[in-house]
């Protein structure tokens, strides 16, 4: 059973910070991916950011210069720094990774039970 567990996120005036971690735990034989969707009430799941083995490192546009990702493929872990927050980021943020269970597993998308963002004043 492999799980996520995120943490990091509440609520937080405009212009403040939120740094959300998700750490993955289980049967893991590779990762290959590790990042951050969101979805707002009403609207579709999106990419936030994400971070992949090779190197390539995406984000939204709407997010791009305020938020970093980091991970630790080694520590199974990705985080994401908050900065410069807007009402518009309020969403549910859902840690995704993309892995292989064993060494003879397909890839699999696994993703997080969701932690809630809110910014208001």
């Amino acid at each position: 059973q492999v799980r996520l567990v995120e943490s990091g996120g509440g609520l937080v005036q405009p212009g403040g910070s939120l740094r959300l971690s998700c750490v993955a735990s289980g049967s893991i034989f590779s990762i290959s991916a590790m990042g951050w969707y969101r979805q707002a009430l009403g609207k579709q799941r999106e990419l936030v950011a994400r971070s992949t083995g090779g190197g390539t490192t995406n984000y939204a546009d709407s997010v791009k210069g305020r938020f970093t990702i980091s991970r630790d493929y080694a520590k199974k872990t990705v985080n994401l720094q908050m900065n410069s927050l807007k009402p518009e980021d309020t969403a549910v943020y859902y840690c995704n990774v993309l892995l292989r269970r064993l060494i003879s597993s397909g890839p699999e998308d696994i993703w997080g039970q969701g932690t809630q963002v809110t910014v208001t004043s």
